[in-house]
């Protein structure tokens, strides 16, 4: 049985998570656990609590899950709404700041 963890509008862009979500695609819970503390990214510490929050789903849906026994099946970013900000700039002009955001999704499933 499987379950799903969905982040949205996660301050951050899509490109630099999919270099976490990576590093955990294919792995057991408890490994991608310590993939993730490990990490030095920024989006790592999100990716974990959503890790967490996927792993209390499972237990939700069926009671006899073990954790030891579920791997993360399907990872993947997609880009959410970019917030634009203005900086003045010489003579008058102005640059365009973008501040993006992704949505995260996370499902594992049980070795069966």
């Amino acid at each position: 049985m499987g379950a799903i963890a969905r982040v949205r509008n996660l301050r951050g862009s899509a490109r630099k998570a999919r270099l976490v979500l990576d590093l955990i695609r294919g792995k057991s819970v408890p490994e991608a656990q310590k993939i993730l503390s490990f990490s030095k990214k920024r989006v790592a510490d999100d990716v974990a609590k959503l890790l967490k929050s996927a792993v209390a789903n499972a237990s939700q849906k069926e009671s006899k899950t073990e954790i030891d026994d579920m791997f993360v099946s399907k990872v993947f970013a997609d880009d959410g709404p970019i917030m634009k900000r203005y900086r003045p700039r010489a003579h008058g002009r102005a640059n365009v700041i973008r501040r993006r955001t992704c949505h995260i999704t996370l499902e594992i499933m049980g070795k069966e």
